[in-house]
């Protein structure tokens, strides 16, 4: 295994253009904390920060503002590298700390390497390093099998991203669309946030659906292809429970 298969640099590729820089970002009170942490780099209480919290609520876009952080600060233009929680073994630490002492680690979970972690921690700790997490649950919540990693990890400052309100879900919906090349008038907007989940994984779900079914239509989005889109989703639902 190479560092050049495990070190994935910023920006990444995606299926339909996200745009990732720190103007794209929609600050409000559930991430406004989080983002605050990582503008305060390198002036941070520990070496390293957890940001924890649902899926799609932006803990990716946010390593991405990191990265630009650093590279500003730094006034270099690399990114900050970025490898999957379960890609980090110990044969790969002494390359990943060379190639940058600044490190994104996503999606901390209890499926990792715990001795190659404690390393990865270590290293970093001891050498003026800094690596940025992220996770679906606060690390105090991950049950570890070795205790000094758990200890490790807990006395990380950890910051939570909260479901959204509806001023951020009319933003991020609005944005969602704009990322597919896709202007939708107010009142579609109004009628989606009536009708939908508080969730941010639903947002993008509900987006990507009623994206498909005006593309098949070769239709402008409008309330009634909204409407099947909502249609759509609850058949999901109802096949997942099932399943």
């Amino acid at each position: 295994m190479t560092i050049k298969s495990n070190i994935h640099q910023l920006p990444f590729e995606f299926s339909h253009p996200r745009y990732m820089e720190r103007s794209d970002f929609i600050k409000s009170p559930c991430n406004a904390e989080a983002l605050d942490m990582i503008e305060l780099w390198p002036d941070w209480p520990q070496f390293g920060m957890c940001i924890y919290g649902p899926e799609h609520c932006g803990k990716t876009h946010l390593a991405h503002i990191f990265s630009e952080v650093v590279s500003q600060k730094r006034n270099t233009p690399f990114p900050v590298p970025l490898i999957e929680a379960s890609e980090v073994t110990s044969e790969i630490i002494p390359d990943l700390f060379a190639y940058d002492r600044c490190l994104i680690v996503e999606n901390l979970n209890n499926e990792i390497d715990e001795k190659a972690f404690f390393h990865l921690i270590n290293t970093y700790r001891d050498n003026h390093g800094f690596i940025l997490f992220t996770s679906v649950l606060p690390p105090a919540r991950i049950k570890y099998s070795l205790p000094d990693l758990a200890s490790r990890l807990n006395m990380l400052p950890a910051i939570g991203i909260s479901e959204p309100d509806d001023e951020l879900l009319s933003a991020l919906i609005i944005k969602l669309f704009m990322d597919r090349q896709i202007t939708i008038s107010k009142e579609v907007i109004n009628y989606i946030l009536v009708n939908m989940q508080r969730s941010f994984c639903y947002a993008h779900r509900l987006v990507e659906e009623i994206d498909n079914i005006s593309m098949s239509y070769k239709r402008a989005v409008s309330i009634p292809i909204v409407k099947e889109a909502f249609i759509a989703m609850r058949q999901h639902t109802q096949q997942d429970l099932f399943e």
